[in-house]
């Protein structure tokens, strides 16, 4: 009886113990938590790029994209999509990754980058400051704001750990401000601690005669019920409607995480993978441009690796697009196909004119 006692002491103990640091991390987490303003001004990096000018009737090259900050190549699945890998890359691969991303720029020679799901200081990406990467390319300017910054992401096992990441705008004319705008977060506290804080990244390039280009660029939220995407896609809306009604460009880009109702989504559905909401545009004004290309997939599922398993095994998305203002003229818009070997993402083209 004295034995069963001593071992039921002891892992009493141990219980008290876990608890005690559960507690702990939970008041350090609550403590560390990054509470962004409604709104806050961000900094724009002045880069080496001369700076170009922008007049009605001008045209001009957008890209945008999702390179799932370095480490969702062909080689990768991800624990929060079914998957099994929490650290999907190893430093070298990251960098490879990378390396690639600034070849396909250097190709597309755009006069505005939207990059999403790009690190700045993050245990998943090694701490490779990503932004810099881009740097030499010749933009006048960057802009920076955080989607995701926690401390310390205490899941799965191992934990994430550290998470410096966010939205990044590249342009080669002068920004006159950029701003962050905090979307609507759909988690409660304590998930809410360690979860992303995902927000619209907003410049303004002046136009000459007084008009703005008045760019969005954004990763929607992912992982919640719906509430949360509908209730960051109204805002989105919102802010569009607000700035159109100045006579501005407006171009929001990025990913949406949803599919618009436009669009014939072509590709096999797999349950047991990630879905995508559906956004319904007829909700909005039917002289707003939704632009999405359903003829090559934006995104792969990251259920499991796209390398060693059968293409045709994986749920494809069309999820990355673009909403215009009524006074811009689409030139041209395509997905570029590079197969995800460097991203789940591809990157979006879009040839624009300043009507």
């Amino acid at each position: 009886m004295k034995v069963v006692k001593g071992i039921l002491k002891v892992l009493l103990a141990i219980v008290l113990v876990i608890v005690v640091l559960l507690a702990v991390l939970l008041i350090w987490l609550t403590a560390v938590e990054y509470r962004p303003e409604d709104t806050e001004v961000v900094a724009v990096q002045a880069l080496d790029g001369e700076a170009k000018q922008l007049a009605e009737g001008d045209s001009l090259k957008i890209v945008s994209w999702n390179l799932g900050f370095g480490a969702l190549g062909d080689n990768a699945d991800f624990f929060m999509d079914g998957g099994k890998m929490v650290y999907p890359a190893d430093e070298a691969r990251v960098r490879e990754n990378l390396d690639a991303f600034v070849r396909e720029v250097k190709a597309e020679d755009p006069d505005i980058l939207l990059f999403q799901e790009i690190d700045l200081d993050s245990d998943r990406s090694y701490h490779i400051d990503q932004t810099t990467y881009f740097d030499p390319l010749g933009y006048n300017n960057r802009s920076f704001a955080y989607n995701f910054k926690v401390e310390f992401a205490p899941f799965p096992i191992p934990p994430m750990g550290k998470i410096d990441s966010g939205v990044a705008t590249y342009s080669s004319y002068p920004v006159t401000s950029a701003t962050r705008i905090q979307l609507p977060c759909p988690f409660s506290w304590p998930v809410r601690t360690f979860n992303l804080k995902r927000c619209l990244l907003v410049t303004r390039i002046p136009v000459e005669g007084g008009k703005e280009i008045v760019l969005l660029n954004f990763h929607l939220e992912a992982y919640d019920d719906g509430e949360g995407k509908a209730a960051q896609a109204q805002m989105l809306m919102d802010i569009l409607y607000e700035e159109t009604a100045k006579g501005n460009y407006v171009i929001a880009g990025g990913d949406f995480n949803q599919s618009f109702s436009t669009v014939n989504v072509p590709y096999k559905v797999f349950p047991e993978q990630w879905q995508p909401a559906v956004m319904e545009v007829g909700e909005y004004t039917d002289d707003w441009q939704f632009i999405m290309d359903p003829t090559i997939p934006s995104c792969r599922s990251i259920y499991a690796p796209l390398a060693g398993n059968d293409p045709d095994s994986l749920q494809y998305y069309v999820i990355d697009g673009f909403i215009l203002s009524p006074n811009i003229r689409v030139d041209s818009y395509e997905i570029r196909d590079l197969g995800f070997a460097n991203s789940d993402h591809n990157p979006q083209v879009l040839n624009i004119t300043l009507e």
